[in-house]
């Protein structure tokens, strides 16, 4: 026994400032990090006052500092995240490195860092420098980068030939920082018609519609909001997924970049209709740009009475928040996107509960993507007849596309379901680039199907997966006869391996070993049994990973050694 007492050092109160500003709840514990991190004030003392502060554990409070990938205890005075995704790779694949060409042309006062994708993949090779997008960036390019060149971002006012724009159909015309012009071309008419209704008649007509999610999975959106409208328990919760960190997808970006009311209009109508009065928009945090514009266009909605308080004298009242990731591509599943909104390690929670019954802070909560709630207020204002109109295909509706890598005219296109890879090429696309053959292309994302050319023609839904090619989330990687399918498979492990949580065996473990397989063979050290290797490791992922990140790895894999079984059997001896 002791009658020694314990005495506790004052908490830092610039860091019981920052807990004030950012709420005093655990749920802040995110933004306080990135605060001190931006501060190059993160060190075990200061996380020690934060979890203090909040009243947390301050394992947990490390546990997330050491999660996130924007976050590092390194005093850093200026970053720079060179991105090293498949497009990137594809970009400079016969060049010298990105990374050393930069590290070579910047000063001491720059921290150079290799990123996973930056959501920039129509600007690639892509940089963020500090908050900044950049692109695209060649060797030569890097001293500029300094001085403050950010290169050009692509322009999507105009349609493509044979485009169907609904989401895109005022690109040319809205100001984004301007909530007036929004207003001009038709913003939130169609959270007025709903607004007229009652919520039963909205999830009526979203379900009507046939709107299916567009993050990937494509769950019908009328169907999910139903749930969570029917679920016991409140408050309920909307919750907007804008964490876009899958390489090749960057439709969000742009969806925001071009008219962020239209956003907000979505979820609102989806607040209404499930019984919510608040939401949440979780970002990246490597979209710092779009975030800052949405946080904008929410304070001039306010002002104008669409979003607050009593919502245009109707007595419905609803708030957005934004909130900013810090770097982790696991929080793009619903469940450790919620588990990282709550204050957390991105860590993806066992499931069923589901979210609709057993989301944020345990209460019914709706997660949908950014472009399924852009779709919303156009159905509501123009009815499920119309929607279904768009296409004479069976999934109604319209969709946004991406298409990238040896075509003539890379980027983001919308138009209805049903479209094969080759008119996604051809029509879209511009062809392929002179000189270049098709050889594969990389459908659906990161987490898509590696196709030959067999696949050409099949139409393409939510549903041609089982044919062997992915939708996903609309997004296309064509490569052409100088690109390794298995050079190529080796980057996509590579992505998955460093982007892996960590939390399961076969995950953290079947990715590394999948990518350090792949890349000697790459390299043309292949060894008996690789292959045979390769495929045991899919298998267990898919059968024992905890979410559905490692549970989709073996979709790349297994379609590449199936569709290219030569050049992988040439590899591994």
């Amino acid at each position: 026994m002791t009658n020694k007492k314990i005495t506790y050092k004052p908490i830092d109160p610039e860091i019981k400032e920052l807990v004030r500003h950012h709420g005093q709840t655990g749920e802040a514990a995110l933004e306080v990090l990135k605060d001190l991190d931006a501060e190059n004030r993160l060190t075990p003392a200061t996380i020690t006052d934060t979890a203090r502060a909040l009243r947390l554990p301050a394992h947990r409070v490390y546990g997330m500092a050491t999660f996130y990938s924007m976050l590092s205890f390194e005093e850093r005075k200026n970053i720079l995240r060179v991105c090293d995704g498949p497009v990137c790779w594809l970009k400079r694949a016969s060049e010298q490195s990105l990374v050393s060409s930069v590290l070579s042309a910047v000063g001491d006062n720059w921290t150079v860092e290799r990123s996973s994708c930056l959501g920039l993949c129509d600007r690639a090779p892509a940089v963020l420098v500090n908050d900044e997008q950049a692109g695209p960036v060649t060797g030569e390019d890097a001293p500029k980068i300094c001085e403050g060149w950010r290169g050009v971002p692509t322009d999507y006012s105009q349609p493509r030939p044979g485009e169907v724009r609904v989401m895109m159909a005022n690109a040319d015309k809205i100001a984004p920082d301007s909530i007036e012009s929004a207003v001009e071309y038709g913003a939130y008419s169609g959270l007025k018609s709903a607004l007229q209704k009652k919520q039963e008649e909205v999830l009526d007509i979203v379900e009507a519609s046939g709107l299916q999610g567009r993050g990937g999975a494509g769950f019908p959106v009328g169907r999910k909001w139903k749930f969570v409208a029917g679920a016991k328990g409140s408050p309920k919760y909307m919750v907007c997924n804008a964490d876009e960190s899958e390489p090749l997808i960057f439709k969000d970006r742009v969806l925001i970049d071009t008219n962020p009311h239209q956003l907000l209009e979505g979820i609102a109508i989806g607040g209404y209709a499930c019984g919510a009065t608040e939401a949440w928009i979780y970002i990246r945090g490597e979209y710092e740009y779009q975030a800052r514009l949405l946080e904008r266009a929410i304070l001039q909605a306010e002002a104008m009475g669409f979003l607050g308080a009593n919502i245009l004298g109707t007595g419905f009242s609803f708030k957005i928040h934004v909130h900013r990731g810090a770097g982790a591509y696991i929080c793009g599943e619903e469940t450790a996107l919620i588990e990282s909104l709550e204050g957390k390690r991105g860590e993806p929670r066992l499931r069923p509960p589901y979210p609709p019954s057993y989301g944020f802070r345990g209460k019914p909560t709706a997660v949908n993507n950014v472009e399924s709630f852009a779709a919303a207020p156009h159905i509501l204002k123009n009815g499920a007849d119309w929607w279904k109109s768009l296409s004479n295909y069976t999934t109604p509706g319209t969709k946004m596309y991406m298409v990238l890598g040896h075509v003539k005219n890379p980027g983001l296109f919308e138009a209805p379901f049903g479209l094969t890879l080759r008119q996604i090429i051809e029509d879209f696309g511009g062809g392929m680039q002179e000189g270049s053959t098709f050889q594969f292309a990389l459908c659906g994302g990161a987490a898509g199907t590696i196709v030959n050319g067999s696949l050409l023609d099949v139409p393409i839904d939510y549903a041609s997966s089982q044919k062997g090619i992915s939708l996903g989330a609309g997004a296309f990687l064509v490569c052409d006869q100088t690109v390794s399918p298995v050079a190529f498979l080796r980057e996509l492990l590579h992505f998955f391996a460093v982007e892996s949580c960590g939390k399961c065996t076969p995950c953290r473990v079947g990715t590394w070993r999948s990518a350090e397989i792949l890349t000697r063979m790459a390299i043309g050290m292949g060894q008996p049994g690789d292959m045979a290797e390769l495929q045991a490791l899919s298998d267990n992922m898919l059968l024992a990973s905890f979410c559905g990140l490692g549970q989709s790895v073996p979709i790349p894999m297994n379609s590449a050694m199936k569709n290219f079984a030569a050049a992988f059997e040439k590899a591994e001896s």
